[in-house]
């Protein structure tokens, strides 16, 4: 029924009334669009030639809509129809009439859009591609070679890849046309050339290039085919990316010799040139020097010109972007750039072409960037380091901008205080000496009538920046010129204006009065004006929300700080800050707005709102908004500390109440603050009774089911045992009870005992409820402990552990030399036969003599001396001692010369051990030693880095590591020469040195890289040999029925890669990850999978920050990467197996994602494949898509 429909509108379609035809017309498209239409073999050949033959209709509306039917009959009809219909409209392009070819032209163009199958294009291109090469080689008129060029170059655009053999053939007949005489011939070519480059081998690229190279250097030649072949370079390299290096020697001189030599007229030449060479930096890593260099110094002749009537402007743009290319590409030559290119810049800012001024403007402001991400964490020590190069530009800087800020153009403004703002953002503290000279252009900004909003904002950002990164001395004589501006800026109708001058008050409220002391600016004549323009803003109901925010802050700043001078005004201004509570939208807001002023040095009277301002806080503490639950909890805390004597027991009974839900390990950072509350509480009502036993009843009960929670660490363990010892000291507490209450919340549950975190956690309380009770209740407990250890039934053991663990925690806080033979009590545990209880007892015995080293430390020397058995054990109390005295600096003098003297001999005595486990202790003692006694200590360990004995070289090696923390210690000086000694044990001849050696430089380059910087030359080579499988390492183990192959190596290579991966987070300036990636990442990514994984995150890590080095080999890493992905584990495969394999397959993926990001990794063919065959593998797209989302 429905193909005699489409018959009967056929038939209308060809009559002689236009208006039927147009009627007709449109009815096919509406059936063609619907998704039931299917046409049958008799009724195609008819569709196509009466669509075909409406294009050529004498009205345009017709042949309009026939183009429209073209892009739903291409799915409808069968792919010989297609290849059929798009013959004939080549044939009419080429030869047909010329008021036809548009229409034709258009068609081609829809058609080929449409096509979406391989086996349709590769038809397709099979059939027009060599009528369309005709027509470029032979047509007489240039529109029709552009049309053909035109739709050749969407064809190659899309399916380039599909008719390789044909290659060859198109580029020769393309290259010739760049020497056509019509200008838009060599356009199109240029563009259609660069669709066709992608898909070209190497060989046929390098041919290309080759032959552009050859016209260039023919100097003969007519000044715009060299132009056209210029832009052919450049746009080769934009459209091939990477693959475009193997060429870089031959073209960049030969640009770089056209940029210098071109006449004066010529300034096309040399812009394209040098957009050619952006083009080069911008896709190339690996490139040269001298390039960066000569570009630099065509950057100072193309300025040279300044005649107005010429086109030299694009050559000065062309040239500004070029530098903003080296200097995002090559951070490296920052400080060469600082010499030669940014005094160039500074003075180029009077440019007079605004555009090209916004160009020049934008690339100092990469250098200034750029220099940020480089120093991130340095100084400026160093005279050749790019912030102080910076430092010393900073007065021309101003001088050149201040120049622009009297411009009468609103963008140069713009500009001019986009490069202050960055600049203030990279050297916090530099317009010290020249923020005078700055303040005229802020108040034009600000007060001139013609400035936009953007003028105002750009300007008032930049305030607020330099306010808050300056001592405000600095400002104390501008107050009066920059107060009126601001305060105006407040009362400004453009809401973004208004937040902003807001923001910029808060920082003037600072910088009038910086302490309560006498100030240096008398700052009473500013109160009223800028309390008054506050007030007018946060009284406004209808307004944007981010004003009304701004508002509340600005006011609770000025309340904090000029309260005692607004005694009248705050009966007005309170209540409307407690309105803003009510608010949904402005609730947070106003929170932190009374905790600033609760926690102001001035007392601020809060009476008149105090009660209402609690009640809502407590209220908030039941809301399910995470952020409004925890300022509350800090409004609270500040509110008790300053205003406790005024808010009534009731209310405290119901905060209490509340905050008693708020306590579970499900969220840590929330119950740290709701204890910490609870602990002011307690401190500030010790007396009221009612606090005490709200407490007890309430928060009791959910501490106790916290403190046995594996989660509980950091903040919230600290602030619980603030409780108990709060608690304990607060009215009608018996010690006694808590006591008990801590003790049987460490019994095993039903379900098995606890985890070892919360045995040490309830540990750590009962110690600091103890000390809390005082001596004559400690002591007690300490009595009842060693009752619990004198006990020899074998059903205590659980009580054992715990009453040793509480003696340990005891012990460390207080001597308890007073109670007898305690050492003997704690090492007769040693003789458990549960292995947590000897943990426990060396723990405990390591912490008591923490407690008083005079007395316990021989006592544990001697032991080690004389108990064979028990040396391991006796070597972890020592540890703790040690790491205890690194800790806690104020223990250090007692561990002085003859204890560290004994302590060494006897360190140095087991480090050969046999036993790894006592090595690693030992290792652990020394580095902990070296950072209490780093004199003594790095010669001594340096000496032993040449023993014999490989155990000893390994333990000197990871005592090194351990004495590298984060923070600064006086070692570091001593270490700063030494290290190389340590780290070049990787060379050593035993693998477990060596793995020892590379996890002390992954712990530097961690904790302090500027330690290794210096060495990494040397030192990467010997890293990334260990990457590399040796066979020697590798053997067979024959287990009598089957073969068992063993990798001693294994641990080695995935130490290597882990700290490679360390490196590059913090020495990546250091390192040129070209030469890692091949051979080492390679071999790496087809490793064992404990390998392959820091693999993949090293191929992230370097997608992210080094593309261009990874773009050039991505051809070479798609197949290990593919075999990954591909990977099956065998049929009889445990779950762990397949587990690992699945834990492999999706970490691959998240590299694979990271490639994906680069652009120009579509350039790749290789990398196209993969990314098609994940798409069209249900089971990895699934996988894919979830690590995407991650």
């Amino acid at each position: 029924m429905a193909n005699l429909n489409i018959t009967n509108i056929l038939e209308k379609m060809t009559g002689k009334d236009k208006d039927y035809r147009y009627m007709a017309t449109s009815d096919l498209l509406s059936e063609l669009n619907k998704e039931s239409f299917k046409a049958d073999q008799d009724l195609e050949p008819k569709l196509t030639s009466t669509v075909l033959q409406q294009l050529e209709d004498a009205s345009g509306d017709v042949s309009g809509l026939a183009v429209k039917c073209l892009a739903p009959l291409v799915k409808k009809v069968g792919e010989d129809k297609v290849v059929d219909m798009t013959n004939k409209l080549c044939d009419k392009l080429i030869n047909g009439k010329e008021q036809h070819r548009d229409t034709a032209s258009i068609a081609l163009k829809t058609i080929i859009a449409e096509v979406m199958t391989p086996s349709l294009a590769e038809k397709i291109l099979v059939c027009i591609a060599p009528q369309l090469i005709k027509g470029v080689n032979t047509a007489k008129g240039a529109e029709i070679k552009c049309e053909c060029l035109d739709i050749l170059g969407d064809v190659l655009h899309r399916f380039g890849n599909l008719i390789t053999k044909d290659h060859e053939y198109m580029l020769t007949a393309l290259l010739s046309q760049l020497g056509s005489n019509q200008a838009s011939v060599r356009k199109k070519s240029v563009s259609c050339i660069a669709s066709l480059a992608p898909s070209l081998s190497d060989d046929l690229l390098a041919k290309a290039t080759l032959q552009v190279v050859q016209l260039l250097k023919n100097r003969s030649a007519k000044s715009d085919i060299t132009r056209t072949n210029i832009q052919m370079i450049g746009s080769l390299s934009r459209s091939v990316g990477y693959r475009f290096g193997p060429h870089l020697a031959e073209t960049v001189p030969l640009l770089i010799s056209y940029c210098t030599s071109a006449s004066e007229n010529d300034e096309e030449l040399r812009e394209y040139s040098l957009q050619a060479l952006e083009s080069f930096m911008l896709s190339m890593e690996e490139d040269t020097d001298e390039e960066g260099q000569e570009e630099e110094d065509d950057d100072e002749s193309a300025n040279e010109y300044t005649d107005d009537e010429d086109a030299s402007w694009k050559v000065r743009r062309a040239s500004a972007k070029c530098l903003s290319a080296i200097i995002v590409s090559r951070p490296e030559m920052l400080s060469k750039l600082y010499l030669e290119a940014c005094p160039k810049l500074i003075e180029r800012f009077r440019e007079r072409e605004e555009n090209v001024k916004m160009d020049i403007f934008n690339t100092f402001i990469e250098l200034l960037r750029q220099t940020g991400n480089v120093t991130k964490g340095q100084g400026d020590i160093d005279e050749s380091s790019p912030r102080w190069l910076l430092k010393q530009e900073v007065p021309k800087v101003v001088k050149s901008i201040n120049r622009q800020l009297r411009e009468k153009s609103i963008k140069t403004k713009v500009g001019a205080f986009s490069v202050l703002k960055e600049l203030v953002v990279v050297l916090p503290d530099c317009l010290a000496d020249h923020f005078g000279s700055l303040v005229p252009g802020i108040e034009k900004a600000l007060n001139d009538k013609s400035s936009t909003s953007n003028l105002k904002i750009e300007a008032l950002v930049f305030t607020r920046l330099v306010m808050a990164s300056h001592s405000p001395s600095v400002f104390h004589p501008y107050i009066k010129a920059l107060s009126a501006p601001i305060l105006s800026a407040i009362g400004d109708r453009y809401y973004k204006v208004t937040a902003e001058a807001l923001r910029v008050c808060g920082e003037l409220v600072r910088v009038l009065r910086p302490n309560l002391e006498a100030s240096a600016v008398d700052f009473k004549p500013y109160i009223g004006p800028i309390y008054n323009a506050i007030l007018g803003r946060l009284a406004n109901q209808d307004q944007d929300q981010e004003v009304k925010e701004c508002a509340i802050s600005c006011m609770s700043l000025v309340v904090s700080t000029f309260g005692d001078g607004l005694q009248r005004e705050l009966p007005a201004c309170l209540p409307i800050l407690v309105d803003r509570m009510g608010n949904e939208i402005t609730r947070l807001t106003a929170v932190k707005a009374f905790s600033v002023i609760a926690n102001s040095p001035l007392r601020i009277d809060l009476s008149c709102v105090l009660d209402h301002v609690v009640s809502e806080l407590t209220a908030f503490l039941r809301k399910a908004n995470r952020a409004l639950r925890q300022a509350t909890l800090g409004t609270l805390n500040s509110l008790v500390v300053t205003y406790g004597g005024q808010i009534g027991s009731s209310s405290y009974e119901t905060i209490i109440a509340e905050l008693s839900t708020l306590i579970s390990d499900m969220d840590l950072h929330m119950t740290a603050l709701a204890l910490e509350l609870c602990c002011t509480i307690m401190v500030d009502r010790k007396s009221i009774q009612n606090v005490g036993l709200a407490v007890r009843n309430k928060v009791l009960p959910q501490a106790l089911i916290l403190i046995r929670s594996a989660l509980l660490q950091g903040q919230a363990l600290q602030a619980l045992q603030r409780f108990f010892a709060s608690l304990v000291q607060s009215a009608n507490t018996s010690f006694d009870a808590l006591l008990d209450s801590l003790i049987s919340a460490a019994k095993p549950s039903q379900s098995g005992g606890l985890a070892k975190q919360a045995l040490s956690s309830i540990a750590k309380c009962v110690a600091v409820l103890c000390l809390a009770a005082g001596d004559q209740k400690c002591a007690a407990t300490i009595e009842m402990l060693k009752g619990i250890l004198k006990d020899d039934s074998a059903s205590n053991s659980a009580k054992q552990h715990m009453a040793l663990l509480c003696l340990g925690e005891i012990g460390r806080r207080k001597d308890l030399s007073n109670h007898v033979h305690i050492e003997n009590i704690v090492i007769e545990s040693f003789q458990s036969p549960f292995e947590e209880i000897k943990s426990a007892a060396s723990y405990a015995l390591g912490n008591i003599a923490v407690g008083n080293l005079s007395k316990y430390l021989p006592f544990i020397l001697d032991q080690i001396d004389n108990q064979q058995k028990k040396q391991y054990l006796l070597l972890h109390s020592l540890k703790e001692v040690i790491v205890r005295q690194t800790v806690d600096h104020n223990g250090q003098s007692e561990l002085q010369d003859s204890n560290i003297e004994k302590i060494l001999a006897l360190l140095f005595n087991h480090c050969e051990s046999e036993e790894e486990g006592v090595r690693n202790v030992v290792a652990e003692c020394l580095g902990k030693i070296a950072l209490i006694e780093p004199k003594k200590l790095i010669p001594a360990l340096k000496v032993r880095t040449s023993s014999p004995a490989a155990n000893t070289r390994a333990t000197v090696a990871i005592a090194i590591k351990y004495s590298i923390v984060e923070r600064p210690e006086k070692i570091d000086e001593i270490m700063y020469s030494e290290i190389s000694t340590f780290l070049m044990l990787i060379k050593d001849s035993d693998r477990h040195v060596r793995r020892a050696a590379v996890l002390a430089l992954s712990t530097a380059a961690h904790n302090k890289p500027n330690l290794i910087k210096g060495l990494l030359p040397e030192l990467l080579p010997l890293l990334y040999d260990q990457t590399v499988i040796k066979q020697e390492l590798v053997r067979t183990v024959d287990l009598g029925p089957f073969k068992h192959v063993v990798d001693d190596g294994l641990e080695l290579r995935k130490a290597a890669f882990e700290c490679v991966d360390t490196l590059l987070d913090s020495c990546l300036d250091q390192m040129n990850p070209s030469s890692f990636i091949v051979p080492f990442l390679l071999s790496g990514l087809g490793d064992h999978y404990d390998v392959k994984m820091p693999c993949h995150l090293i191929l992230s890590k370097l997608a992210d920050k080094c593309p261009s080095a990874v773009l050039a080999v991505l051809d070479s890493i798609v197949e290990p990467i593919e075999k990954t992905i591909s990977h099956k584990p065998k049929g009889d495969a445990v779950k762990q197996e397949v587990d690992r394999n699945e834990d492999m397959i999706r970490s691959a993926l998240r590299a694979i994602s990271s490639l994906s990001r680069i652009s120009g990794s579509d350039y790749s063919m290789r990398f196209k494949n993969l990314m098609n065959k994940i798409v069209s593998t249900p089971a990895l797209a699934e996988k894919y898509n979830s690590v995407r989302s991650e």
